[in-house]
């Protein structure tokens, strides 16, 4: 089980098994049954750092994930400050990497407060 959903919580843990599990009897064991586990585990967790969260709804959180493969999601060390993100996300992100004056920030602060901040941990 990769170190990410190891530190998430139960239920993350426990869909990503299960839906390996799955995968590995349909496809045999190697990346296809991992990609799989992961995609089930994204219809109701995000990634957050260096775990799994819910994310309060089920379903495709992204047009990449709704099935748009050329949309690029641009990333800070697991923190999505694409075009995409919203400033609740942001502003929820930065306040999981305690960065302070978030709450006065914009957007285009945000990401690259998010960005500093996230680069630094890598």
């Amino acid at each position: 089980m990769p170190s990410t959903i190891r530190r998430s919580d139960k239920r993350a843990q426990d869909i990503y098994v299960k839906t390996h599990d799955s995968a590995v009897e349909q496809y045999g064991e190697g990346e296809r049954a991992h990609r799989t586990a992961f995609a089930s585990l994204k219809n109701e967790y995000r990634k957050s750092g260096d775990r799994w969260v819910p994310k309060g709804h089920r379903g495709a959180s992204d047009p990449q994930a709704a099935g748009n493969r050329f949309t690029h999601r641009k990333t800070a060390g697991g923190y999505d400050v694409g075009e995409g993100a919203t400033v609740a996300e942001l502003r929820e992100e930065a306040r999981e990497l305690e960065i302070p004056g978030r709450s006065k920030m914009n957007k285009a602060e945000l990401k690259r407060a998010i960005m500093q901040k996230a680069g630094r941990r890598a």
